[in-house]
Parts: C-alpha cells; structure tokens; sequence
C-alpha cells in the first residue's frame, strides 16, 4: 500500500488513514509512511483508547508529528465492549469520560505542560506512592485530535474538544443527526463550530451498474449490524435507527444473530448501500458529492473499488476530478480554505 499512498499523494489527495481493530496497529505504518512521502496528511482512523495509557498516546503522536513533519492526525476512538474486553483485557467503561479525559491528558502533555491530572478515571501522579509530576522532554508541538463518535453525547463531546469528528454510517440527507449534537458541543464551549473538520467515511466505486454495486455494498453492512455489537450494544445500529432505519436494521442483526446470514444480507435496504457511498456514474457521484458539501462535510475518507492497486488509483484520479469540478461550482462561502470542503482522504 505503500506506492498506492504514494501516487495518492501525487494525484492530490489531502490525507491517508490507517486502521486498527485487532490486526496491525494504526501507528506503526504511518511511521512507514512518514519516511516515504512528504505532502500528504497521516491519520489514525482510529486508535482504540484504552490500548494504551493517554501519556504512552502522547508520546507515540509526539513522535509521529515529529517524523512527519508535523502531517500527523491523531484519531481517537473508544471502540467496543467485544475488542476492548475480548482483545485487550480492558473494561469498556465509561467510553465518553474515558475520551474527554484522555483528550485532557494529550492536550496537557503536547502544550508542555506538567502532567498532573484528576480525573474520574485517571490520576497523575498516582497518589500515595513515588509518582512525580513530569513534563515532556520533546517540545510543545501542536497536536490535531479527532474524535469517531457515533452517539449523541460522544458527538457533543467532540464538539467541544476535538479538532475533527471521524465520522461513519452517515446519509447527508439525515446529516443533522450528527451534525447538529456536534456543532451545539462547539457553541456551549464557546467555539466556533466550523473550527470541527467533518470527515465520513464513503466507498467509491463508479460504475453503471448502479443497483448491482448498491445491493453489494448494502449487504455487506449485515456484519456491521450483526457481528460488530451485541444484541443489546450496537453502535452502528443505533446510528441507523436515528436516520429512520429503526426497523431495517434490527431485523438484520437479528437474522444474523440468529445465524441466518444470508436473510440477514438480503434485508439490508440498499438505500443504505448507495446513500453511504459514492456509488454509480459521474452525474451521480457528482450530485452525491454537492449532498455532502451541502450538508457541511469538509474531508471525504474515500476506499476505492478495484481489483488491484491501478484499478483504485483510477478510482480515486477520476473522484479528485469530480470534487474539484464540485468545488469550483460552490458558493464563496462553502470553498474556504479553512474548510477543506469535500477532499478526499
């Protein structure tokens, strides 16, 4: 994947995101990266919190800034019970205290500051023992964080604190059913909401066989709704029935908890296949890709079909084109730079 981020970068495109759930870790390959391009951003899409303690993040997003000349994106994000738990033998607890917290932490710790903290869920120095407040021996280095949150009270948070929301399972059409708890988290801090980058997360494939790729990305979200989650904790889930899939997607997961996975495929309304991603030919990438600048998402984080590595990059060349054909149609005011409306990751 290297020479793909590589020609990516070249192509134009603003940003790379590595992945991290229970096979490689998100930190390692941007590392790589950091040494093989020069423009293009690095983003951790995300690092689960609770891996690590928020002073062992610091350190590695402090190096990674370092490394890459200040291209680093930290993203954040709590997970889930399965992963936390099952993977790391971590109680998942509290997640949106345990984000807030750790933002605090990483805040201090970039700023230069003394790391003495008391939370709910961390103290520093430990008391009662020989812990000292310590600073970070590397310089205070500005430290962009983003936050995936899905449910109201996590949005709220990442609009009062974070730099950018990591956003999934998202339909410009019902775009206020995040949008909305994020930007009122911004204004009770006293920010300015548009100081947020927005990102979601889309598949690309162009194509004329609309319904055919919209059914096949439809159906893959019965894992989503099935596997990642229990029965009675599915974030995804609960993120569909907010935007009027209530039925739909209890039906799915519960044909696939019921081990009859291909009912549970079948079920999934392709609306949600094509109103998640950009799916079909240029005129209607091109009017998916006006829903989303209209809706107010600034970074698209763009996966493109193809078979192999040239087959993506083409993807992805003809995707920059069209947004930057949208881009040129927009309002003075949606085309700011400090918006970045629209570029994919």
């Amino acid at each position: 994947m290297v020479d793909y981020v590589r020609e990516a970068e070249r192509l134009g495109a603003d940003s790379a995101w590595a992945a991290e759930y229970w096979a490689g870790d998100a930190l390692t390959p941007l590392a790589f990266l950091a040494a093989s391009t020069s423009t293009i951003r690095l983003a951790s899409g995300i690092v689960q919190l609770g891996a690590r303690t928020p002073a062992m993040l610091a350190m590695s997003a402090l190096s990674l800034q370092a490394l890459s000349g200040g291209r680093f994106v930290l993203g954040i994000g709590a997970s889930g019970p399965q992963v936390m738990e099952g993977w790391h033998g971590v109680r998942f607890d509290r997640p949106v205290r345990r984000t807030r917290e750790t933002i605090e932490i990483l805040r201090r710790v970039s700023a230069g500051e003394r790391l003495e903290y008391r939370g709910e869920l961390y103290e520093l120095p430990l008391p009662g023992g020989a812990g000292r407040a310590l600073r970070a021996r590397m310089p205070p280095t500005p430290l962009p964080v983003h936050v995936a949150a899905l449910g109201p009270a996590n949005l709220r948070l990442t609009g009062e604190l974070a730099d950018g929301w990591i956003g999934n399972s998202f339909l410009p059409e019902t775009a206020a059913t995040f949008l909305d708890p994020i930007r009122a988290g911004a204004a009770a801090a006293g920010r300015d909401p548009g100081e947020v980058e927005l990102t979601v997360a889309v598949g690309l494939e162009l194509t004329d066989d609309v319904e055919e790729a919209g059914r096949r990305h439809a159906e893959g979200y019965a894992f989503t709704f099935g596997a990642m989650g229990s029965a009675g904790a599915n974030f995804y889930v609960e993120a569909f029935a907010r935007q009027g899939f209530d039925e739909d997607v209890r039906e799915v997961q519960r044909l696939w908890l019921a081990g009859d996975r291909d009912a549970a495929r079948a079920r999934v309304p392709t609306a949600i296949g094509l109103g998640t991603n950009l799916v079909g030919t240029d005129d209607m990438v091109r009017k998916r890709l006006r829903r989303y600048r209209d809706a107010g998402v600034t970074t698209l984080r763009a996966g493109p079909a193809g078979a192999d590595v040239p087959a993506r990059l083409a993807q992805l060349a003809r995707l920059l084109e069209l947004v930057g054909e949208v881009n040129a149609e927009a309002p003075a005011a949606a085309v700011a730079p400090a918006a970045r409306p629209g570029r994919p990751g």
